[in-house]
């Protein structure tokens, strides 16, 4: 009788403790984002942001993002495509082996048609000097066309505007290259003003209020709807588990902006943050504290803005 008591007293303890387990384990990083790096910036949605001194260095690329990857994109590694080279060199591949030939042989006499001898050997030289005009003629043409306006190209920046990719304070201008559609985005530089900052700390505080209500209707005028939809997983699996996340006491310790440019219509601004807060994970039917969050934490935040309208989050990044 004392061993079943026995076996039943430890099939409790380790039912309790793998329940403990199973609360505390996904959420170290309780608050909204989870501790990771999910939105959209635009073209440069998997460039990480710049450092600044409050993220000396610098965020990390996108882990979670509806932006799919495009090979004109700021990708991971291409801190500056605009500067890059194209890889594609004037009469490169096929045409640089015809021209050499030609070339070649208009030069030595001989080619095509070499050591054949008198008119034979004017014949194929004059061919040669018509197969390179050729040849050249149809790469004129192919830049041409290249060159047309609404052909694919590089992000421009706006007149007098710095390159792409030159991040800093205070309307710091952020290129990028076109994504998958078949022209790039119009570039062009963002100036950043004490209003704007007072923006982005109210959002700070807004959303992480929104978030520990479960309130879903604020966070969707917030956020966009690809931030909602990663903060609407996020609650359900706190649902799952019988948690709630309890965020309070936000307060900006630090900020300063990363980088802010402009893409056809929409604006954009990365903002490094330091912020304190409290941070805790409770059972839902006892409000049991289960776990306790970091009391600071340091993120990069983007904002959008379209015309007419406020700004609202679009992206969390990590520091690194």
């Amino acid at each position: 009788m004392s061993t079943l008591r026995t076996r039943g007293r430890r099939r409790a303890a380790l039912l309790a403790l793998a329940a403990a387990l199973t609360v505390a384990a996904p959420i170290a990083e309780a608050r909204p984002g989870g501790g990771g790096s999910m939105g959209s910036r635009g073209s440069r949605t998997y460039t990480a942001p710049s450092a600044t001194p409050t993220a000396p260095g610098g965020g990390m690329t996108m882990q979670r993002s509806q932006t799919a990857p495009s090979p004109g994109m700021n990708n991971p590694g291409m801190a500056n495509p605009g500067m890059q080279p194209s890889g594609r060199r004037f009469g490169g591949g096929f045409f640089a082996g015809l021209l050499g030939a030609g070339l070649l042989g208009a030069l030595f006499g001989s080619g095509f048609f070499g050591g054949l001898g008198g008119l034979a050997s004017m014949i194929g030289m004059l061919f040669q000097v018509g197969l390179v005009i050729v040849v050249v003629m149809l790469a004129l043409r192919f830049f041409r066309r290249r060159n047309e306006p609404g052909a694919a190209s590089y992000a421009r920046t706006g007149p007098g505007g710095p390159a792409p990719g030159m991040g800093g304070p205070m309307g710091g201008f952020g290129g990028g290259a076109a994504g998958a559609a078949p022209r790039s985005p119009q570039m062009r530089q963002v100036q950043i003003g004490p209003n704007d900052f007072q923006a982005f700390e109210k959002l700070l505080g807004e959303i992480q209020d929104a978030y520990s209500r479960e309130d879903r209707v604020s966070l969707s005028n917030l956020a966009t709807p690809e931030m909602v939809g990663y903060f609407d997983e996020e609650l359900q699996g706190n649902a799952s588990r019988g948690v709630v996340n309890r965020i309070s006491d936000v307060k900006l310790l630090q900020g300063d902006l990363a980088e802010a440019w402009g893409e056809d219509r929409t604006d954009y601004a990365t903002v490094a943050m330091r912020y304190a807060l409290r941070d805790v994970t409770m059972e839902r039917g006892s409000g049991r504290v289960v776990a306790n969050g970091d009391p600071e934490a340091t993120e990069l935040w983007t904002f959008q803005r379209q015309p007419g309208r406020g700004w609202v989050l679009s992206a969390i990044q990590q520091t690194r």
